[in-house]
């Protein structure tokens, strides 16, 4: 007796050696440009920008350029030129084509890899040029070196015509120009305020490097030149230019080891939140790294060393912890090193453990010999410090009179105005921050019970940006906002712990719902700022207008569509119109349909692109000072819309 082996038949789809493919040359880039530059959404778009840049800044780096213009050109593309030695255009010994080309064809191809071409780095990958030429539909290089004008063009990766020589110069560099390919990207806009922002802080990180940024489009022509002789130290003191120092200058300090360096600035301000920003050969380091743990290590001791040096903690005293040590505190960590070891393609956590060390040294060293020279200074510090340790008591205090001591799901353990939802799945679940028990009664009758949970407010919560934390942690408001998340607040929040996933800011369409929800937002972005980074935190965008025409309702979101609707029913016709000036003006069902509905809603999402400009922008519409905040709204009061006073 045999037995015949079937083999299943899936149809005509055979998985065999034909079925794997080999991408040839930068097919790869463009069929996973996520993998390579992030996303294609105008990140990954301003992303192209930065890693040209970055080729120049490295040249800047090994001591060939001081000068970077990139200019935004009316047609969308958008070009980058130095003045430094110039792209090599000799022939590859092993390619057998220009360097240049083969740097703009070759993933992995570059000078960074060892050898003598670059010491310091930003560009880890050797994959920045010819991702952007892969991503874009064309690409012009122009190489000025050995007294020549090189010239070549490229679309969408392949070279169309060799390498030429167009031109004599004596001057030396390169431009690159190019037009993002709109097959690949979701907007080819570029963003004049973004860019500005990260050239700035370019500037900032590499003194004496001039870089200018032109935009040429029609409407929107600007010029800004960026140059900093002060470097980092003028980079706190702009991060400082709303808030009151403790002392006039900030600290500096500076070291090497071998062939590594390490700079920081440092000045501590009035506020009460720390602000220190970490950078590995140019690129911001979001998650810290060895450098940071070195520098909060030695801040740490010092103060310490010295408060018990000269009496100021008692015996019976316990020292002063890391966080007391850091409130109030600006500063800038830059560190460059020959093989930075990153974790992640992303580059935001830095892996070398001598960077540790050496920041530690230089800080011990430096930071030492300036609070004994700067006796009145140090004082100052140490007496902000023992304030926020007495604070951070007091807030332990509170915050475990906040935690919830029950099981979530206990009707017991949450504030007593929230309308809880069924739904124990947080991925599921949302909860509306209402103003006001009017909107929070039509919020509850209109929702949907099973995932949508409702928290009413009452009136505008307290502005964290100039309070300290054990003052918060006694606001009932935020009281009620931190047991409803259940994720905890600052060291202790857990987003594990997080009850809902989308937390949905609804407030009025005036001037003091615009403010309730900066000061939500400032809340969530200094004590709860995994919220944001998670995307978790949303704005909901309930309708200005109510169109009326015979038994036709129209609800209308904007000024635009008004407008763009009243074209389209004729201004002639029989029609009226109400403008809601608030949330308790709709009845739950219009409130649910126009405003809570997951199907017919428009949610505006919060993110966060870059901590620098977000701090900048809290600290000045919410800190002390009016100067900044009134120069702030005059700058933007032409981008506000749907402004009801």
């Amino acid at each position: 007796m045999s037995e015949e082996v079937v083999q299943p038949n899936h149809g005509e789809h055979v998985y065999d050696e034909s079925q794997i493919q080999v991408l040839e040359g930068l097919e790869a880039v463009r069929r996973r440009p996520g993998m390579y530059i992030g996303s294609t959404s105008a990140r990954g778009l301003h992303h192209m920008v930065y890693e040209i840049v970055d080729n120049a800044i490295d040249e800047a780096l090994a001591g060939y350029c001081d000068t970077i213009a990139v200019t935004i050109l009316k047609d969308g593309g958008l070009s980058v030129r130095d003045n430094g030695r110039g792209i090599p255009v000799g022939i590859h010994p092993k390619m057998g084509r220009p360097a240049v080309e083969v740097c703009l064809t070759i993933l992995h191809a570059g000078g960074k890899f060892g050898g003598d071409g670059y010491k310091v780095s930003g560009g880890l990958h050797g994959v920045g040029m010819s991702v952007v030429n892969a991503l874009s539909t064309k690409l012009e290089v122009e190489v000025r070196q050995g007294g020549n004008i090189y010239h070549q063009t490229y679309t969408r990766g392949d070279p169309d015509i060799d390498l030429e020589i167009i031109g004599e110069t004596q001057e030396t560099g390169s431009t690159i120009t190019f037009w993002p390919d709109g097959e690949i990207f979701d907007t080819l806009e570029f963003q004049y305020d973004v860019l500005k922002t990260r050239l700035r802080e370019m500037a900032f990180l590499n003194r004496g490097v001039r870089i200018t940024l032109t935009d040429e489009r029609d409407g929107q022509e600007q010029f800004k030149e960026f140059y900093y002789e002060g470097g980092i130290v003028s980079f706190v003191q702009f991060l400082n230019k709303n808030k009151e120092p403790l002392f006039p200058e900030p600290v500096y300090i500076s070291g090497t080891k071998d062939t590594a360096s390490c700079e920081i600035a440092l000045q501590y301000n009035d506020t009460y939140v720390e602000n220190i920003f970490s950078f590995a050969n140019n690129i911001e380091t979001t998650e810290g790294g060895t450098h940071l743990v070195g520098f909060k290590n030695a801040l740490t001791r010092v103060v310490n060393d010295y408060a018990r040096k000269y009496k100021l903690l008692k015996e019976n005293e316990n020292n002063l912890q890391g966080e007391d040590i850091r409130e109030g505190i600006c500063a800038i960590i830059s560190v460059k090193l020959m093989e930075p070891q990153f974790e992640g393609q992303t580059k935001t956590k830095l892996g070398n453990s001598e960077m540790r060390g050496l920041v530690e040294s230089v800080m011990n060293e430096h930071l030492s010999t300036f609070l004994e020279e700067n006796p009145t200074v140090a004082r100052a510090i140490i007496d902000k410090c023992m304030t926020a340790a007495r604070a951070r008591e007091a807030a332990k205090k509170a915050r475990e009179m906040t935690r919830r001591k029950t099981v979530l799901d206990s009707a017991n353990a949450l504030p007593g105005k929230l309308a809880d939802c069924s739904e124990r799945d947080a991925s599921k679940c949302e909860i509306f921050i209402v103003e006001g028990d009017s909107a929070g009664g039509s919020a509850k009758q209109g929702r949907n019970r099973e995932f949508q949970a409702i928290l009413p407010l009452r009136g505008k919560i307290l502005n964290v940006e100039k309070t300290r934390l054990d003052r918060i942690l006694a606001n009932n408001e935020i009281k009620a906002m931190i047991t409803a998340f259940g994720a905890g607040i600052s060291e202790d929040f857990n987003v594990e712990k997080l009850r809902y996933h989308k937390i949905i800011c609804m407030t009025d369409a005036d001037v003091d719902g615009s403010h309730i929800r900066i000061l939500m937002l400032t809340f969530f972005y200094r004590y709860m700022r995994p919220l944001i980074e998670n995307g978790f935190v949303y704005i909901a965008q309930p309708p200005l207008y109510k169109v009326t025409k015979q038994k036709t309702e129209q609800y209308l979101y904007s000024d635009e569509a008004l407008e763009a609707y009243l074209n389209e029913i004729g201004r002639d016709s029989n029609y009226s119109i109400q403008r809601y000036k608030g949330l308790g003006e709709m009845n739950p069902e219009q409130l649910w349909e126009t405003t809570m509905d997951p199907d017919q809603r428009i949610l505006l999402q919060v993110s966060l692109e870059d901590a620098i400009s977000a701090d900048e922008i809290f600290d000045t519409l919410m800190g002390e000072r009016v100067g900044p905040r009134r120069e702030f709204i005059e700058e933007n009061a032409k981008l506000v819309v749907n402004l009801d006073v």
